[in-house]
């Protein structure tokens, strides 16, 4: 119950206060605040209630003095105080409790009115609850401030989940619920949707989120909401199946999900990497190419990728930073670190427009992407080999591949030698096509919220809400440990690869990653032909200080969003 912490509730419902004998007893009229500050402004200060146990009864001088009632006289609400000493007994915490309403309606009479009639008015003068919420237990008592001020609504919402624990949870897992709990008051609180003083059961007709109410209710936000917009499950939660089945399977599907294929791809890497170092400390020989025998060029580099693509690979690697950057704060909101990148994102709304514009820039990237695939396919459909050295899509091979790099990672077998695509960038290709499909969809929903009323059911958002979140985990989760290893960090590329930057690898380095497509090359002459020089040592040390600049802040944010999965569980 409320009144069970004793200390609190003690310096908020004082109504009849002992001080400090003295040697001159007072007037009621002669009782400044000063005078009661003497003693109340003291930490630690308490007297004894007629039950025998000591009642703290110290207060903040200065929080009362910036309050709202700061202006007023301590005996304007404690009208029984006449005189120092007290004479009146100090009552039980019950018979505290049972004053205030009346104490603070003689000033606030409407807001008693609507106190008497809602659930917690009842409950307290009908029911005979003295734990049920009374004025002090949302407002304080010496630290009241204006209600419609971020730090009431902040402190009030606070104040709720004091009883309610469970719904100030659930409400948290929400978007309204994660702004607040980054420290935000310009969001739909507790107040907003339940009211404040006339607070009635959600089952009572009459309730501001009853079925006939609630759409009105929504609107007080969103004008332009739809009947299918009210039904959004504003206190859904993920661990909670038998009332929200739906994000119960969309965040155990996703998790699992995410577990399986890291779990498999992390595998991968860790036999991949150690198959490197064995190489290696056992000196195992390495593709070595007679280059001068080839061309004229002194340090031969292969073209692997010309300046569209590489541009199309910066973009869309500062989107994804981007995009987690903005993103994490709202997945992870109770984090230490939250509320500071929150703050250094330039707060709420101006992290969620440029999140928006980096979800735009790489759906749109993928669009223009698609797009060009679509027409190249089209016009050359009859000569194209679909599944032929430069397809992506997967084959057989791409089977045979893996079954020999899992020999490879053994001993039990030679590396195999890929060609132009191995099944590693093929899987790397496809999950970003499924990923930014997944994200795009989810996000949209979220983003034209009134357009997605119209036609699918409120949990949809609560579902998309679920599935962009986890996606962005698996998405960053995957870019940066699995791609970061296959392309950076094991040791045949470490520390990193500058070919996305510079367009270009040393023909020596082609040989052994792509020994299929050298051979091939080189039986049909036409290795000469991509033979370029090297890149200049200016661009391979600006790609260099790029590409590990890129690294680092990535890292940063895979740390911190780590950080905040251990911490949500």
């Amino acid at each position: 119950m409320l009144f069970d912490n004793a200390a609190p509730l003690a310096a908020a419902l004082a109504i009849i206060l002992f001080s400090a004998p003295a040697t001159l007893a007072q007037s009621g009229s002669g009782l400044d605040n000063a005078t009661c500050l003497s003693c109340h402004g003291s930490p630690g200060f308490a007297a004894q209630r007629v039950d025998g146990q000591a009642q703290p009864l110290s207060m903040s001088s200065d929080e009362f003095a910036h309050s709202v009632h700061g202006v007023l006289q301590c005996t304007g609400c404690h009208t029984t105080i006449t005189a120092v000493p007290h004479t009146n007994p100090l009552p039980t915490v019950e018979r505290l409790r049972q004053q205030v309403p009346t104490m603070c309606g003689a000033c606030h009479a409407s807001a008693l009115n609507d106190y008497w009639y809602s659930m917690h008015g009842r409950a307290f003068a009908v029911g005979g609850n003295v734990g049920a919420a009374v004025c002090t237990d949302c407002h304080t008592a010496h630290a009241v401030a204006d209600p419609q001020s971020a730090t009431a609504r902040i402190a009030i919402t606070r104040q709720c989940g004091a009883c309610h624990a469970d719904a100030l949870t659930s409400y948290e897992d929400t978007h309204h619920g994660k702004l607040f709990a980054l420290g935000y008051a310009d969001t739909a609180t507790c107040s907003d949707c339940h009211r404040g003083h006339d607070i009635l059961a959600a089952g009572n007709p009459a309730s501001s989120v009853s079925a006939g109410n609630l759409l009105n209710t929504c609107r007080n936000c969103h004008q332009d909401a739809t009947e299918g917009f009210a039904t959004f499950e504003a206190h859904a939660t993920s661990d909670n199946f038998s009332r929200y089945p739906a994000s119960w399977l969309a965040a155990k599907g996703a998790w699992a999900m995410i577990f399986g294929v890291f779990g498999i791809c992390w595998l991968h890497s860790a036999a991949w990497f150690y198959r490197e170092i064995r190489d290696r400390q056992q000196g195992r020989p390495r593709p070595r190419v007679r280059s001068e025998a080839l061309s004229g060029i002194k340090v031969p580099h292969v073209r692997r990728w010309n300046a569209v693509w590489r541009f199309a690979h910066l973009v869309f690697a500062l989107s994804v930073i981007v995009l987690v950057a903005t993103g994490l704060p709202l997945l992870f909101p109770n984090a230490s670190w939250a509320p500071t990148l929150e703050r250094l994102m330039g707060g709420p709304g101006s992290a969620g427009l440029v999140h928006r514009v980096a979800g735009v820039v790489m759906t749109g990237g993928f669009v223009v992407h698609f797009g060009y695939v679509g027409f190249y396919l089209a016009r050359n459909f009859r000569r194209i080999s679909w599944f032929g050295p430069y397809s992506l899509l997967p084959t057989p091979q791409d089977g045979r591949d893996l079954i020999g790099m899992v020999k490879w990672f053994f001993g039990a077998g030679p590396r195999p030698q890929g060609d132009h695509w191995n099944y590693q960038q093929k899987l790397d290709y496809w999950g970003s096509f499924s990923g930014v499909a997944l994200l795009t969809v989810s996000g949209a929903m979220l983003w034209f919220k009134m357009l997605n009323a119209t036609y699918l059911p409120g949990w949809s958002f609560n579902v998309a809400t679920v599935v962009h979140g986890h996606e962005a985990i698996f998405a960053a989760g995957y870019l940066f440990t699995v791609h970061y290893f296959v392309n950076h960090w094991r040791p045949d590329k470490f520390p990193i690869d500058i070919v996305m930057f510079t367009g270009s690898m040393p023909l020596e380095e082609f040989k052994r990653e792509y020994g299929g497509e050298y051979a091939r090359l080189s039986e049909t002459g036409e290795l000469q032909n991509y033979l370029i020089e090297a890149p200049s040592p200016p661009m391979a040390l600006g790609s260099k200080i790029l590409g590990l600049g890129l690294v680092v802040v990535s890292m940063a944010l895979l740390v911190i969003m780590v950080n905040g999965i251990v911490g949500s569980y």
